[in-house]
């Protein structure tokens, strides 16, 4: 049978498939009744799932963050299509594909990394591409740079995410190359490119977009620092002071202390590349949140965030 998609449900369609129980609870209906409501998703987005009947036998079988297989009809509540389950099972790990759960960039993520590496092939100090190839090189860590999100929710929060935002703001850096005038490209190109790299082991990304123990503990740009710091070891001959500035760039890319940024930029490289990557990932973010809002909207939701409202246009007319 064909997956039907979150996006893809209307009212008075009966829905079959697998879905990750993104929440659960059992509250008290006004009769005085329990009854079973549960959040589900996948990579389109998230629907509240009813159980009206047998509802502590269905209870016992799943917990949150569990993939069930479920039949429902979906029916419209208060101008919301939900889901009124009649049936459930918990549906095995061999049952499940990571993919339709969890959205992905819209670009082959090898394409990307492709791209990448031809720019930064282009860096001409010998010691900064031996310290960027380390990393592009290195199948393990390619691996986790392809599959990560940019985000956990703000910007790129999607699979793929982390190395679609490290070459926008890679391309962002080349089309800048000589516009300024005392700019070293070769280190400002190494700092995009890099900038990041901590967030392979600062996200979680198996079933839901998380932080991971080391992510909150220590977070993306100490462990990025760590492991530009193991490479620049092994490469004889590394200047100390490139070495410092390199450290510099990671460290205060987020431009601010109030964004976890331990030192603000204090040269000018340090000073572009917070800007772009501030750029890149907010154009991105407000571009994610626009493509939320309903279909035909004027404006979108009011963002938290940026503490606004974005106007998205009247559309076409047809």
């Amino acid at each position: 049978m064909e997956r039907t998609f979150i996006n893809e449900i209307r009212e008075n369609d009966i829905v079959e498939g697998i879905f990750w129980v993104k929440e659960k609870a059992m509250p008290t209906s006004r009769t005085g009744n329990p009854y079973l409501r549960v959040r589900l998703a996948d990579r389109t987005g998230e629907i509240e799932g009813r159980i009206w009947d047998g509802v502590e036998e269905f209870a016992d079988l799943f917990e949150r963050d569990d993939f069930i297989r479920i039949k429902a009809q979906a029916t419209s509540y208060q101008d919301k299509v939900q889901l009124n389950i009649k049936s459930l099972t918990k549906a095995g790990e061999d049952e499940v594909s990571l993919d339709e759960f969890l959205p992905s960039s819209a670009r082959d993520p090898d394409e990307m990394l492709a791209e990448l590496v031809a720019i930064v092939q282009g860096i001409e100090n010998q010691y900064l591409k031996k310290l960027v190839m380390a990393f592009l090189e290195n199948e393990e860590f390619t691996t986790q740079f392809k599959r990560a999100p940019g985000a956990k929710r703000l910007h790129h929060c999607f699979l793929g995410g982390l190395l679609e935002h490290t070459l926008s703001v890679v391309q962002l850096i080349q089309k800048l190359k000589g516009y300024y005038e005392g700019i070293d490209h070769d280190l400002l190109l190494a700092g995009g490119a890099l900038h990041d790299i901590g967030k392979v082991h600062e996200l979680t990304y198996e079933r839901a977009f998380d932080y991971t123990d080391a992510g909150r503990l220590v977070g993306h740009i100490v462990m990025g620092v760590e492991m530009i710091d193991k490479e620049i070891a092994q490469i004889e001959g590394f200047p100390s002071e490139l070495a410092m500035l390199m450290r510099h760039l990671m460290i205060s890319h987020h431009g601010q202390y109030e964004w976890g940024s331990p030192k603000r930029p204090k040269t000018l490289e340090a000073q572009i590349l917070h800007h772009l990557d501030d750029l890149d990932a907010k154009v991105s973010g407000i571009k994610e949140f626009m493509h939320k809002a309903e279909q035909g909207a004027t404006w979108t939701d009011y963002h938290r965030m940026f503490e606004r409202f974005f106007y998205m246009g009247e559309g076409e007319e047809g």
